[in-house]
């Protein structure tokens, strides 16, 4: 059996105010191929997941960016 291996990251993500701020995060991080199991903290105002396979932080930025927030960092 293959498993495969996991990176967990976290990012800091500037400009969330409330759940539907959290549920944007969620959805624009999940689209990306490579992240799965996206946790995202409006209290600690941060995003976390695993990394299936290396992704260019420029993509996950512009995602965030693309939903309306900002990575701090």
């Amino acid at each position: 059996m293959h498993s495969r291996r996991l990176v967990v990251k976290t990012i800091k993500i500037k400009g969330m105010s409330c759940q539907h701020c959290v549920m944007a995060v969620t959805k624009a991080l999940n689209a990306i191929d490579g992240i799965e199991n996206v946790q995202v903290d409006l209290k600690t105002e941060t995003a976390s997941y695993d990394e299936t396979r290396p992704v260019d932080t420029v993509v996950i930025t512009e995602a965030v960016k693309k939903a309306g927030y900002n990575v701090a960092g």
